[in-house]
């Protein structure tokens, strides 16, 4: 098999990759955002030279129609790619993505009261489903909620009354005419302005923001508190989950991530750090402290460790298309669940289990703590989720067979075919295998996204955004 998706064979290879290449390009706005036109048609990358940390990269996410790929930084910014539009003469477009708006989406911020540094870092972006030719999506650090609207202009009003063409005002007694403006064209200018900001409703760091199927209210969850907000009202949210003990040290457990189901607005799920999943209903009462369903697998009494625990953490949830099925991501697997079976789930994947013997580094090191972020394919036959090494792995879930691939600049040549990867984990190692014990721990995929209707694929990379599609052979 050379890739995963639904059961049809082809192969991944590579469209784009989005980043600072030298001094000069890290400099620019983002980093990962100047000079788009980074290596589509180039045989050779030169080496990042310079990494800013601002610069990497900390979500990805396509609008519902996947016409529109958005970014967010550790340095607040949030950049947004428009799909390029496919020509007789270039049909290999369909993977490709030019820069559409960039904006300065949050700001750091201090908090006196807790001399708290606020970081500017974006840790979530939604899209809104498009109702009109604007476009909007939510964007949080951990404190402030954003939403922005995204508008085109390529018309401006001329022939003011009161004003001359520089735009200074005219003498009312030297008018002798009434005069209608025109509108007249202009080169296309795309504008970001903040339409609402929702703040101040958390005391700790958020971690999620889901949109409802209402297309009406989202919520947002941090680790003690979920809330449930209207799109048109700032000032006040609702308290719809909340976790906090009367006494702190009591704390057992948190809330990693919330995700409301793509159908049904009244109901949603959320993962702990126990690796737990509750779904609620908010029709059955206004604060959803009790759960409907209660997921979890037990665990097998043999494979317990002092790790165990914060491996089998959640780190990502997320609802199939249809609304069946919701994915989890704990440290090393993902699992796959029927919303109607709740005492284990129907599919397991492991994603990196060779890193088992490692955890003990892993733990020293930090790495065992990092989220990994997952996502279906449209049809939901297929999901992808990250790993390190700047491998990341994908798994057909009607034949159960899996593929490593890797985003690396070694092989972003135009159209060049992805070649799978494979970790040796001991004993004599093959060709083109890699050993364990040479995996890079500081390149990590972390965050990943699925185009909702076709097979292209974005892939972070610490600063670098890796745009992959199919090659059906």
């Amino acid at each position: 098999m050379a890739g995963v998706s639904g059961g049809n064979d082809f192969q991944w290879c590579f469209s784009q990759v989005k980043g600072a290449i030298d001094e000069d390009v890290a400099e620019d706005f983002g980093g990962y955002v100047a000079s788009l036109e980074l290596v589509v048609g180039s045989d050779r990358v030169p080496d990042v030279t310079v990494l800013r940390p601002s610069d990497i990269i900390s979500t990805v996410e396509f609008n519902y129609s996947g016409e529109l790929l958005a970014t967010g930084d550790k340095g607040g910014r949030v950049v947004i790619f428009q799909h390029e539009q496919e020509s007789k003469n270039r049909p290999q477009l369909r993977g490709e993505y030019n820069v559409y708006s960039t904006f300065q989406s949050h700001e750091p911020e201090f908090d006196y009261l807790k001399s708290l540094e606020i970081e500017e870092k974006i840790n979530k972006i939604r899209w809104l489903p498009q109702q009109n030719s604007a476009h909007f999506l939510l964007s949080t650090n951990d404190k402030t909620i954003k939403l922005w609207k995204i508008s085109e202009r390529d018309k401006r009003a001329e022939g003011y009354n009161l004003k001359d063409e520089e735009g200074r005002l005219r003498d009312p007694f030297r008018i002798s005419s009434l005069r209608v403006p025109v509108l007249m064209p202009m080169d296309l200018m795309v504008e970001a302005s903040p339409r609402r900001i929702f703040a101040n409703a958390h005391t700790y760091h958020i971690n999620s923001i889901s949109v409802n199927s209402d297309h009406e209210t989202y919520l947002s969850a941090d680790d003690l508190r979920i809330n449930l907000w209207h799109l048109e009202i700032t000032d006040r949210s609702f308290n719809i989950v909340d976790i906090k003990p009367a006494n702190m040290e009591e704390l057992t457990e948190v809330i990693t991530a919330a995700e409301c189901h793509p159908h049904q607005c009244n109901v949603f799920v959320y993962s702990s750090s126990k690796g737990t999943i509750r779904l609620c209903d908010m029709r059955a009462a206004a604060l959803c402290d009790r759960h409907s369903k209660f997921f979890e697998e037990p665990e097998d009494p043999s494979s317990r460790s002092f790790f165990s625990e914060i491996i089998s953490s959640i780190s990502d949830v997320k609802f199939s298309h249809s609304g069946r099925y919701m994915m989890t991501r704990d440290y090393l697997s993902v699992k796959v669940w029927d919303l109607n079976m709740e005492n284990r789930p129907v599919e397991t994947y492991q994603v990196h289990e060779y890193l088992r013997s490692k955890l003990c580094s892993l733990y020293e090191n930090d790495c065992i703590f990092d989220k990994f972020e997952c996502c279906w394919n449209g049809s939901d036959s297929a999901i992808m989720t990250g790993s390190y090494n700047n491998f990341f792995r994908m798994f057909d879930r009607n034949t159960r067979r899996d593929i490593t691939l890797e985003a690396s600049r070694e092989s972003s040549k135009p159209r060049a075919t992805l070649k799978p990867r494979k970790v040796s984990t001991g004993g004599k190692r093959k060709k083109d295998e890699i050993s364990v014990d040479s995996l890079d721990f500081n390149k990590k995929i972390l965050h990943t996204a699925w185009h909702p209707k076709e097979n292209v694929i974005a892939v972070a990379a610490t600063n670098n955004l890796y745009i992959f599609q199919d090659k059906i052979n």
